[in-house]
């Protein structure tokens, strides 16, 4: 059973995904938070392909706090992009607020040449 939060959370993403979806131009880079790890994934929706991955999991020789390994992820996965040729892509947050471990992969990603 989903608690009241979760819910909360899943009511939000369902709104934000009926205004955003990535194109092949322009995917959307989408965000999911455990309470240990951080995954980012960018996805083209009209194939329904993700063209790239990155998550803490990957990245176990970083160490820090959780807020400095989702900066780190944000840059690894701004470095996967600019090889796999992408610049430009659409923030999907995934319900969460736009604070903390989310905010620090977005600016890490930002820094890493990613544009959105």
């Amino acid at each position: 059973m989903a608690t009241k939060k979760d819910s909360r959370r899943l009511r939000i993403r369902r709104s934000i995904r009926r205004k955003i979806s990535g194109t092949t131009v322009k995917p959307r880079l989408s965000v999911y938070r455990s309470n240990k790890e951080i995954y980012a994934q960018i996805i083209d929706d009209v194939n329904g392909q993700t063209l790239v991955s990155a998550s803490s999991q990957d990245l176990k020789s970083v160490k820090g706090t959780k807020v400095e390994i989702s900066k780190s992820v944000g840059q690894k996965l701004a470095e996967k992009a600019a090889a796999a040729g992408l610049k430009d892509v659409t923030f999907d947050r995934g319900g969460y607020l736009y604070h903390g471990r989310v905010k620090a992969l977005a600016e890490g990603a930002r820094e890493g040449g990613l544009k959105f």
